[in-house]
């Protein structure tokens, strides 16, 4: 592996709300894969294990980090209960981590103080009562849901882990279930890829009452069929982004760009490479997303350990620093902490 870049960390006290980032055991899954392994599950194997401690040392790394908000990733379902509720477990054991964190031990931190878990969409109205368990399992941490949509017809962009289906978002079974979250008070992220950005868009003007939020500035790609066409596809991702930003109940988080399937950069994991070189690759995606959405609907992002291809924890704040240098104090405080807050409903974190 590469040896680690290291910096001196800019703007030290200026308060962080992470919106996103994963906790899991990923050891037997990673080992099951074949070899030569795809670069995703590369940029897992190292992190495979990413629980309170592995986030509790990057998030006390330099940066101000005053609380975070978990993101599903299919870690710690239950074994024995039924397909649908399985996902609870994820819930279940986030919470734990926020209680440790919330403890005090640890000073103000508060880690998980947001929980986004998984509930299968297409199951319906029989969605419903899944998302009554995650909101009891989650003892008010509990904000929403992702349920990802990522495809793309050459199965070398994604790799081994990821299985959705074509079309989800625009899907009738997948929408008799997406109903549900706007009455019941929940929040959606959206993952998926910039081919698919127009699926999305169809959501969201279908669903106008619905606050969502698109994951990883619509995670551009770089890698399999699409190595070295980022420049090409780029003016389509940033008409698909400004069509999208139309849509006042949307929200974009700034970051996912240091995945492996963007290819910024191209080597990995954590090549060494400091913020300044990769503020200056990643300008043109995060400077189209504020113009379209306003510093009001954005927020910077971890994606952390996945991101950890590209940058080190410390490097990746400092890159997203580098890129708000030009906003003012107002507008830094909403893209860092602000916004993720209020849309996550956290806003206590700011208070403590």
């Amino acid at each position: 592996m590469p040896e680690a870049h290291i910096e001196a960390i800019i703007e030290p006290d200026l308060p962080i709300i992470d919106p996103h980032h994963h906790l899991w055991d990923l050891r037997p899954l990673v080992a099951s894969f074949p070899q030569p392994l795809h670069p995703f599950v590369e940029t897992l194997a190292p992190a495979a294990y990413y629980t309170f401690d592995a986030l509790h040392a990057d998030t006390h790394s330099g940066h101000n980090v005053v609380g975070t908000v978990f993101m599903e990733c299919g870690a710690f379902y239950q074994t024995g209960a039924e397909q649908a509720l399985k996902p609870v477990g994820e819930v279940e054991f986030v919470n734990g981590v926020a209680a440790q964190g919330a403890s005090g031990l640890y000073g103000n931190y508060r880690p998980c103080a947001a929980i986004i878990g998984h509930a299968d969409m297409t199951l319906g109205d029989g969605a419903e009562p899944v998302l009554e368990a995650l909101i009891a399992a989650g003892n008010g941490r509990f904000k929403g849901i992702r349920h990802q949509a990522a495809w793309d017809a050459d199965p070398e962009v994604l790799g081994p882990p990821f299985h959705a289906p074509a079309g989800l978002y625009t899907s009738d079974a997948f929408r008799a279930g997406f109903r549900h979250l706007a009455k019941m008070g929940l929040t959606f992220d959206a993952w998926l890829l910039e081919p698919q950005l127009p699926d999305v868009i169809s959501l969201a003007r279908a669903f106008p009452d619905q606050p969502i939020v698109l994951d990883h500035c619509g995670t551009p790609l770089g890698t399999a069929s699409y190595k070295g066409k980022l420049h090409e596809r780029f003016d389509v991702w940033r008409e698909n982004i400004r069509e999208l930003a139309k849509c006042p109940n949307v929200s974009v988080k700034l970051g996912g760009l240091a995945m492996a399937f963007c290819a910024m950069p191209e080597q990995g994991p954590a090549a060494g490479i400091g913020s300044e070189t990769l503020a200056a690759m990643w300008r043109p995606y995060i400077e189209t997303c504020i113009d379209a959405f306003g510093p009001e609907r954005g927020m910077f992002e971890s994606n952390y350990p996945v991101d950890r291809w590209g940058a080190t924890y410390p490097v990746l704040w400092n890159t997203f620093k580098r890129l708000a240098h030009g906003a003012s104090a107002e507008e830094k405080h909403a893209l860092f902490a602000g916004n993720a807050a209020r849309f996550y409903g956290i806003e206590h974190v700011l208070a403590a």
